[in-house]
């Protein structure tokens, strides 16, 4: 990646890692069943409980959100490439999410094994915690967060 600098002030380091939020959301109703097999897992939730009541009890919350991080930070020049680049991510992984579950909706429940759909659900919350979580602490140590294919066609979008 072409942007491997550093970024040094905090606030900016914050706010990077807070769109984050937003997959970690919506990647919820894949983990439950792992939530209750594991449930040290919940504490990750318990900050986030506004935002799952937001998300999921206020209708198109997540459309409205996902248009105010596109059109008011990914696409705004004003702000830094920085927080740009890592809201931009954070809408790919909820994108790669909605289309999970699209396709987890069509094909689990015409394969009729519980065991595939509780192994594939667990697959996607682990891949989204282990994204997100890894995003955010690169956040925080002010580095782009490169998750291969992904982090490609954020950099496409932000220049």
């Amino acid at each position: 990646m072409t942007w491997n600098g550093s970024t040094t002030p905090t606030k900016e380091r914050i706010l990077a890692s807070l769109p984050y939020i937003f997959p970690l959301v919506v990647a919820f109703p894949f983990g439950i069943g792992l939530i209750k097999l594991l449930p040290f897992l919940a504490f990750i939730y318990l900050p986030l409980q506004p935002f799952l009541q937001i998300y999921y009890g206020v209708p198109l919350a997540g459309l409205a959100v996902f248009f105010v991080l596109l059109f008011a930070v990914v696409r705004n020049q004003n702000i830094s490439n920085f927080i740009r680049f890592n809201t931009m991510q954070a809408i790919l992984i909820d994108i790669a999410l909605v289309l999970c579950n699209m396709v987890y909706s069509v094909f689990v429940p015409a394969l009729g094994s519980h065991l595939i759909a509780e192994t594939t659900a667990n697959l996607i919350f682990i891949a989204t915690l282990a994204a997100c979580i890894y995003s955010v602490v690169q956040c925080w140590r002010g580095q782009y967060a490169e998750i291969p294919g992904i982090s490609e066609a954020v950099e496409a979008q932000i220049r």
